[in-house]
């Protein structure tokens, strides 16, 4: 029995190991624990069929053997994964190692099923949150904290 790589704590046979060999992935989540499992194992044809189709053509074959061959995969972490009828997305950091650095990519992926497969759509790597939003309190204002006092004479102060 070989633990599975993406960090369910199952079988690899129980686990990822049939739908890196071409079952159908359950969940937007699996696609992507099983796509993880495929480059630490090197099975890059998963990662291929289950691309959509208008993102296809953009795989790089070298150079994703390239990553496979320099990278020391150190795990995944899952961090939110979401399904709404045929679409679903999963947000997750990888740890791995390259050229003697640890690194960590965070990423959100979209998924979507078609045929009754879960495809990879695209992700953003790094996301980053909208910005916050702040109202400037102007000197003449009156507080915020309701207190019927211009800011300056009262939380301004």
């Amino acid at each position: 029995m070989t633990s599975c790589p993406c960090g369910s704590g199952r079988d690899l046979g129980d686990c990822c190991g049939p739908i890196v060999a071409g079952a159908p992935a359950p969940t937007p989540e699996a696609l992507m624990r099983s796509r993880y499992t495929a480059f630490v194992l090197g099975k890059l044809e998963h990662i291929d069929r289950t691309h959509a189709p208008e993102i296809r053509a953009d795989f790089n074959r070298a150079e994703a053997e390239r990553t496979v061959a320099e990278v020391e995969w150190l795990g995944l972490d899952i961090r939110q994964a979401s399904e709404d009828g045929d679409s679903g997305s999963v947000e997750f950091g990888i740890r791995f190692r390259r050229d003697g650095q640890d690194l960590v990519q965070h990423e959100v992926s979209s998924f979507r099923r078609m045929d009754g497969q879960w495809l990879y759509e695209g992700g953003q790597v790094s996301p980053k949150a909208p910005p916050r939003q702040v109202v400037k309190i102007g000197r003449n204002d009156p507080c915020p904290c309701g207190s019927g006092k211009k800011h300056k004479k009262c939380c301004g102060a």
